[in-house]
């Protein structure tokens, strides 16, 4: 399979600031699409997995998957974009297809595995795969989505990662007219939580430890604040929530936050990977029928369906654009907290 030599930027050591280097991609297939990449949105699993956080870092480490860019090329059989459409890719470039999850549109939850934009296996030139830190990529036609042509480019960006860990457990426990949703921390994940919910036509609240936030958050769509910290205001809502969309990425106590769930209600954690810390109390879920789940990214078809309505309603995240060269700046205000609410590269930059 033939290659071509691209630039991109990445790490070669968990204690290593990421810089320019230079990686391999295919030739486009007959079903392969080749984007150039115009803008990448950083995630907080970016910085995870260059610092090897998670602990199954393969390096060099080109991190990025929340990619928008326009096709440069096509191959022979590919039908669903073509050359000079906008597309963009999300946290998958591959699954098997054909397990039972990826028949029923999941393939986040591929049987077999699916695969990552970067730090997954690559089926075709061995190795690992790298992310949108980079001038372009080429994937198969079906993991690529179609931007609608209403939307700021760079804010689409994060629509591929916190917009769609946030829409899919919207989708699945149908939040709508009449819902009453809150959600659990205002950063990346969780302004885009407030705006689809919002865009739903839920009723939003916003689950803060800070006072400060509450001016945001009902800009961004939300109807109300509580402060978290605060029991008399933690007790007025006890009862009140249908779904909770939790979006704290560390350990936290669940148990003030399923007290406020309706009977049937569920806390959706969709931040935090690891042992609950303190315990879990059945108590209010056993009599309430409360339940406390997981969530991860969605599928290739929800994440369309999400794209396509925030086109129809307008939607895409807060952003503030950076130079390639700044990432590293970037990660470090990412750990303060210091970014409203989502970093986007301007990737014309690596090409200076």
């Amino acid at each position: 399979m033939g290659t071509k030599n691209v630039k991109a930027f990445g790490t070669e050591a968990a204690d290593a600031a990421l810089k320019q280097m230079h990686i391999e991609r295919r030739e486009p297939t007959a079903k392969d699409i080749e984007i150039e990449i115009l803008y990448c949105g950083v995630c907080h699993s970016d910085l995870h997995t260059a610092r090897n956080d998670w602990g199954f870092t393969t390096y060099p480490a080109i991190p990025g998957h929340e990619i928008v860019g326009k096709i440069t090329r096509v191959g022979a059989e590919v039908t669903k974009l073509k050359v000079g459409d906008f597309a963009a890719v999300g946290c998958l470039v591959d699954s098997c297809r054909t397990c039972d999850s990826c028949k029923q549109d999941l393939e986040q939850y591929c049987l077999t595995g699916s695969t990552g934009t970067y730090n997954g296996a690559d089926k075709h030139l061995g190795g690992m795969t790298f992310g949108g830190y980079s001038e372009k990529i080429v994937v198969d036609e079906h993991f690529v989505l179609k931007v609608p042509a209403n939307l700021d480019l760079a804010a689409v960006a994060p629509l591929l990662c916190a917009g769609i860990t946030t829409w899919s457990p919207l989708r699945h426990w149908k939040a709508g007219k009449g819902s009453k949703v809150a959600v659990v921390g205002l950063g990346g994940l969780g302004h885009m939580a407030i705006k689809l919910a919002k865009g739903l036509g839920a009723e939003v609240t916003l689950f803060s430890r800070s006072p400060n936030k509450e001016k945001d958050a009902k800009e961004l769509g939300a109807d109300a604040v509580v402060i978290s910290t605060d029991k008399d205001h933690m007790n007025s809502v006890k009862g009140k929530f249908d779904l909770i969309i939790d979006t704290v990425p560390y350990a936290h106590d669940l148990n003030p936050y399923v007290a406020t769930l309706n009977i049937s209600g569920t806390l959706v954690l969709v931040g935090y990977l690891g042992a609950l810390e303190p315990f879990l109390h059945t108590v209010p879920m056993i009599l309430g029928r409360r339940a406390v789940a997981g969530s991860l990214i969605g599928g290739i078809a929800e994440t369309q369906e999400m794209l396509d309505f925030c086109g129809e309603h307008n939607i895409v995240s807060e952003i503030e654009v950076i130079k390639m060269q700044d990432i590293n700046e970037a990660y470090e205000r990412m750990l303060k907290s210091d970014v409203h609410y989502r970093f986007v590269i301007d990737m014309a930059s690596l090409k200076k």
